[in-house]
């Protein structure tokens, strides 16, 4: 991940879900009683509250509940949760507003009342303008139609002023019909009795007009640059990105789906069977793809998907791929398991293997073991920071194990030493760099070792906990597991961890804690679903080191506990799946954080500049 990527995926500490919509409208009706309450200044209290939820609430109760039908009506997809957030988010604005405006009417004594309320009518234009390009984000609607439900609100805001405060009067004598329904300020607080005239609301439609086509500039400056470079509209991505963080819809991934591209990755398949009943007892399944881009969107649950899908007890640890490689939908999943499972019905099995070596070239550091022809090779930097290796990279790696006398490799990423999201590489292992020809080197001179050493027969023991951990703490739904081979009495435990990387220090603290074991290597699992919660929720930053260290002192015991005479197997399929795209990950990256980092001064000019009109409006008015 480059400080690109990490900054977009930083994106996560957003996420959120949207409450049910009756939660939304419950808090908007207690919002508005308490302005209420604030706003007006009868004799009773209760009246004021009243009097608030009639003439605040009740517009944000009209747009919770009529929104949503409006707009499917018109082929978008708002859900009655999203648009009663929306309409809350938007009384809200208005409430502040209006607090804001009596503060500075109150501190200044040079504006009166007459202020407050045409700080009440820039207000209800401001609402419409946000509505706006959300209807317009999310439902993907034409401007005119996406103004239609976007000024639900404004519009019940807009004619209970006019009823209640006795604008009709301004216009006629009118009769009994027109008096009983479009005149009836002797029902309003004495507050906006007459208050309101019918500048005020031609006023409103002007501001109203000139907020809705400020919004729309605004999209179409932003858009500009995505639609040249991607093909897309910057409003996909943010529709979808709304429905994953409010709902965890996975509309996210048919944005992804238009930018991706074609890739054909090897699916390698390391099973062990007990040799009394034929059992399979644990399997390692390593697609070269990447668990991300974040939650269960895309590849992100791809660990907790594989280890279903296995007959023992699964190891899915980390591949060489990065951010190029992450899955576009989650049905791309599938095509990884039916591979994995076409490999493993190919596996010819053996019941030797090698004991584990060890080769450090520069700071890439493998162990492997070789099961017949075949290798399992992890890789690690450890202590050196490095976050993901990238596919040319592996593939490199692996060929050179092949050059070497491998027949199939299982290359593993042990993803387990890394410093978050600071500096401009976060550890990145690239093709070209001398990272990567150490990697290569390493995954040779391992090879060649293999190649060369003595078999013996092989024991496996294994053991797991789901353990007490959640995402927010760093952990997947996997847990711990832990693998224990002896071949001749030479003991390698290969512990895999379900989180995304590890804080620096943790992995050498978890391997001088195992007893009983003459090798080891800690890897994790990459799993995305812990970063629904914050970008950088690695291993060890929100969990007691002893209590890891315990944790995995103990399954490493039960799972030497556990060995008995096993035989091993590899097998490799390719499966053509729809990946990210080679550079697609960075050119997205730049553009989310360009529109981030610009889109907050393209924001403040456009408020600046529409601000600027709407005094000259309501001085010209």
């Amino acid at each position: 991940m480059t400080e690109t990527q990490g900054e977009l995926a930083g994106l996560s500490k957003y996420i959120f879900r949207a409450p049910q919509w009756y939660t939304s409208v419950a808090l908007s009706l207690v919002i508005a009683a308490l302005a209420g309450i604030a706003a007006f200044d009868s004799q009773y209290v209760l009246e004021d509250a009243w009097q608030g939820v009639f003439f605040i609430g009740v517009p944000t109760v009209v747009a919770s509940l009529a929104t949503t039908p409006v707009d499917r009506y018109f082929g978008g997809q708002l859900t009655y949760s999203r648009s009663s957030l929306l309409a809350f988010a938007c009384e809200v604005v208005v409430v502040v507003v209006l607090v804001a405006a009596g503060v500075v009417a109150t501190i200044t004594g040079r504006f009166g009342q007459n202020f407050v309320f045409d700080a009440l009518v820039a207000a209800l234009g401001l609402v419409f303008a946000i509505r706006f390009l959300v209807v317009l984000a999310v439902s993907r609607d034409s401007p005119l139609v996406a103004a239609i439900p976007a000024s639900i609100q404004t519009l019940t805001a807009g004619l209970l002023l006019f009823v209640y405060s006795g604008t009709m009067n301004y216009l006629t004598t009118g009769g009994r019909l027109v008096n009983a329904y479009l005149s009836r300020p002797a029902e309003a607080p004495p507050e906006i009795q007459y208050a309101f005239s019918p500048r005020d609301f031609v006023l409103l439609v002007l501001l109203t007009a000139l907020y809705g086509v400020a919004a729309y500039g605004l999209v179409l400056a932003i858009d500009r640059p995505w639609k040249r470079s991607l093909g897309v509209s910057v409003l996909d991505f943010v529709s979808g990105f709304i429905g994953h963080i409010a709902e965890g819809t996975r509309e996210l991934e048919d944005f992804f789906e238009q930018i991706g591209e074609e890739a054909v990755v090897p699916v390698t398949v390391l099973a062990f069977r007990n040799t009394d009943d034929g059992e399979e007892k644990a399997r390692f399944v390593l697609p070269m793809i990447h668990p991300g881009p974040m939650g269960e969107i895309g590849g992100g649950n791809l660990p907790q998907r594989v280890a279903e899908s296995a007959t023992g007890l699964a190891f899915p640890p980390h591949a060489t791929a990065g951010h190029d490689f992450n899955l576009v939908t989650e049905r791309e999943v599938d095509t990884l398991i039916d591979a994995a499972e076409s490999a493993h019905a190919s596996i010819d099995y053996c019941d030797r293997a090698t004991p584990a070596v060890r080769v450090q070239e520069g700071e890439a550091k493998l162990l492997g073991q070789a099961f017949g022809d075949d290798a399992l090779l992890v890789s690690t930097f450890s202590p050196e920071f490095a976050d993901d290796v990238e596919f040319a990279v592996g593939l490199s790696a692996t060929a050179e194990a092949r050059v070497e006398g491998m027949d199939d490799v299982l290359l593993a990423d042990a993803h387990n030493c890394n410093n978050g999201l600071g500096g401009d590489d976060l550890g990145h292992v690239y093709p070209g760099s001398k990272r990567s020809f150490d990697m290569i080197q390493a995954a040779g001179e391992t090879a060649r070792s293999l190649r060369d050493a003595d078999e013996d027969s092989l024991e496996l023991g294994v053991a797991w906990d789901r353990t007490t951990w959640r995402p927010e703490d760093g952990i997947g739904p996997l847990g711990v597991r832990v693998a224990v081979l002896d071949t001749g009495g030479d003991r390698t435990a290969y512990v895999l961890v379900d989180g995304n990387n590890m804080e620096p220090g943790l992995r050498e603290e978890l391997i001088d804690a195992l007893d009983g074991v003459d090798h080891a290597e800690i890897m994790t699992t990459d799993t995305h679903i812990v970063n629904t919660v914050e970008s950088t929720n690695q291993v060890g930053a929100s969990i007691d080191w002893g209590e890891l260290v315990d944790l995995v002192t103990d399954l490493t015991a039960e799972a030497v506990a556990d060995l008995e005479p096993v035989a091993a197997g590899m097998a490799s399929e390719r499966a053509e799946v729809t990946v990210f795209g080679n550079d697609r990950t960075e050119t997205l990256a730049s553009h989310a954080n360009a529109v981030i980092a610009m889109g907050g001064v393209i924001v403040a000019l456009a408020v600046l500049a529409t601000v600027a009109i709407s005094i000259l409006i309501f001085f010209l008015t």
